[in-house]
């Protein structure tokens, strides 16, 4: 089967934050299936690629699969902290933004299960 590239948007959402010199991610899944995609893909390896160009520290994950949710700290991201750093965004709230723009490689048919089974979640 042919794979195609998407975005995480397509089939997740994120928050994010600091904690000190570090970013705090939550990245989740709407649905089960969605979830195998982000575990399979969304490895703690391509995360810290996919932030490299500023990144000078390590990336831990974890898997939160009762929560269908994939947990990661970004060591050094804001280099020193909220107080010290010049960016922008030096709290790192806008990081989840641009964790979403991350593209990873699904087939058709994983695709149209993550988008077409019914999403879980505490509303319901």
């Amino acid at each position: 089967m042919t794979k195609i590239t998407i975005p995480l948007v397509r089939i997740a959402h994120a928050r994010s934050g600091d904690k000190a010199d570090w970013v705090d991610f939550g990245l989740f899944a709407w649905n089960a299936a969605g979830y195998a995609l982000l575990e399979r893909e969304v490895t703690a390896e391509r995360v810290q690629a996919h932030f490299a160009p500023w990144l000078p520290g390590e990336v831990d994950a974890w898997a939160l699969p009762n929560l269908l949710a994939l947990k990661y700290v970004l060591r050094g991201a804001l280099q020193g902290g909220g107080a010290r750093n010049l960016r922008l965004d030096n709290l790192g709230k806008s990081m989840a933004g641009a964790l979403l723009r991350m593209d990873i490689e699904v087939t058709s048919d994983e695709l149209e299960k993550a988008l077409n089974t019914p999403r879980v979640g505490w509303w319901e």
